[in-house]
C-alpha cells in the first residue's frame, strides 16, 4: 500500500494525495460512506460504485462483529465477498460505540467489557482482539483500538483518556506486526489521536501516534458535541504535528462546510452518516444550500431534485415527486435522498481536489462555505 502526495494549495493546508490498496486506489481527499453492518443504508453496492463513485466505504467492527458475526465473515472470505464490494474497506475499531454504551459497558487497562445492543450478552473487546477481528472482518485500513471521551469532560479524564489509548495502542502495534493477513491483501493500520479539547494533551496525543510510524493517522473524539471552533482548532494543532507524507483522517466529521473547513486544515480523509441519515428524513444536501423535500413549498415543484446535480437520480426526479414519495411513506424516497446526499458528497471532495490541484481551492472554499449552510 502507498500514499503519495501530488499537490498542495498554496493558500492554505489542503493536499491532493492517492492512496494505493490492493483493492483499487482512492483520490484524497475522500469521503467514505458509512455502511455500518456490511451495508450502506437504503444504497445498493451498484449505485455506491456507479453512480454515487464511492471509492472506499466504511464499516464497524463492533456491529460486524455481533451479525453477521466472525465465523460467518470468515466462511465468506471477508467482508469484500460477503457484501461483493471489491472497493477498499475502512474498518472502525468499535471503540466509538462501545464508548456510546456508556451505560453498559466497563473499561479496564486489559480492554472494554461490554453488553450487546441487540440480545444483552456480555463481551469483552482488548487490543489484541480487536486486531484479531478486524483481520477476520478484512478491511483494507483498520483503525486502533481507543477510548473515545465524552465532550465535555474534566482534563484529568481526558488525560487518563488519553494514555489508556496510547498502552493500548502499543498492544496493537504489537499483535498487528505478529500476524498476517488472512486473504492475501494487504492491511493497513492507522492509530488515533485523542485529547478531547485540550491543546497540551492533543499535541502530545499527536506526538505519541506520529512516532509509531503507522501508514497513516487519524483523529478521534471530535464532532462528538464540542463547538465547531474547538473541532477546528484541534484538527489544525494536530495536523501541524502529524507527519506530512501519511494521510489523515478526521473521524466522523461531518456536513458539508466542516469537510471543507478541513481539508483547508490538511485532513485528506473523512467519514460520516448525515448524508444517509438526514437523507431519510428528507434532508438533502445540494451545491446552493439545504432542502427540507417535505416542505409544501416542493409540493407542485417539478424541476429536477438538482439541475446540475452529481447523480443521475437528480436529474431523473422532480422535487415534487420526491416529496410526495415522503409524504406516502414509501421506500424508495429515502433511496433517491441517500443516492443524492452521498453523490453530492463525494462531487464536494472530488471538486475540492480539481481545485487544490488548479490552486483556486481556497477561493472556491470561501464562496462555497457561504452557499452551503444556507436553508433554502
Amino acid at each position: 500500500m502507498k500514499f503519495t502526495l501530488e499537490n498542495k494549495d498554496a493558500f492554505s493546508k489542503a493536499r491532493a494525495g492517492l492512496i494505493e490498496t490492493d483493492h483499487g486506489n482512492i483520490e484524497t481527499p475522500i469521503f467514505m460512506p458509512v455502511g455500518t453492518v456490511g451495508t450502506v443504508k437504503a444504497v445498493k453496492q451498484d449505485e455506491l460504485e456507479n453512480d454515487i463513485k464511492a471509492q472506499i466505504i466504511l464499516g464497524n467492527t463492533y456491529h460486524l462483529y455481533l451479525r453477521p458475526g466472525l465465523e460467518v465473515l470468515e466462511k465468506a472470505g471477508g467482508l469484500h465477498k460477503f457484501n461483493s464490494w471489491n472497493r477498499p474497506i475502512l474498518t472502525d475499531s468499535g471503540g466509538y460505540q462501545i464508548f456510546s454504551l456508556s451505560n453498559q459497558r466497563k473499561l479496564s487497562e486489559e480492554g472494554a467489557t461490554f453488553k450487546s445492543h441487540i440480545d444483552g450478552s456480555k463481551h469483552f473487546f482488548s487490543p489484541e482482539s480487536v486486531m484479531d477481528i478486524q483481520r477476520i472482518i478484512g478491511a483494507d485500513i483498520i483503525m486502533a483500538f481507543d477510548e473515545c471521551p465524552p465532550y465535555p469532560c474534566e482534563y484529568k479524564y481526558a488525560q487518563n483518556s488519553m494514555h489508556l489509548t496510547h498502552r493500548w495502542l502499543d498492544r496493537c502495534v504489537e499483535r498487528f506486526n505478529s500476524t498476517q493477513p488472512k486473504y492475501n491483501y494487504q492491511q493497513v493500520l492507522f492509530p488515533i489521536v485523542q485529547g478531547s479539547v485540550f491543546k497540551d494533551l492533543r499535541l502530545q496525543s499527536a506526538e505519541y501516534i506520529a512516532s509509531k510510524n503507522c501508514f497513516g493517522n487519524a483523529i478521534g473524539g471530535l464532532s462528538v458535541g464540542e463547538p465547531a471552533e474547538d473541532m477546528y482548532a484541534m484538527t489544525e494543532l494536530v495536523c501541524s504535528v502529524l507527519p506530512q507524507d501519511k494521510p489523515r483522517y478526521l473521524m466522523g466529521v461531518g456536513t458539508p462546510v466542516n469537510i471543507l473547513e478541513s481539508i483547508a486544515l490538511g485532513i485528506d480523509m473523512f467519514d460520516c452518516v448525515m448524508p444517509t441519515r438526514n437523507a431519510r428524513h428528507g434532508l438533502l444536501f445540494t451545491k446552493n444550500g439545504i432542502i427540507n423535500i417535505k416542505n409544501e413549498k416542493w409540493k407542485d415543484d417539478f424541476s429536477a431534485i438538482e439541475e446540475d446535480g452529481a447523480s443521475e437520480v437528480d436529474k431523473k426526479y422532480s422535487k415534487a415527486y420526491l416529496r410526495h414519495l415522503f409524504a406516502c411513506g414509501e421506500l424508495i424516497g429515502a433511496q433517491i435522498a441517500s443516492i443524492h446526499n452521498l453523490a453530492f458528497y463525494l462531487w464536494l471532495v472530488k471538486e475540492a481536489r480539481t481545485k487544490i490541484k488548479e490552486g483556486t481551492f481556497n477561493e472556491w472554499k470561501t464562496k462555497m462555505v457561504i452557499k452551503l449552510g444556507e436553508r433554502l
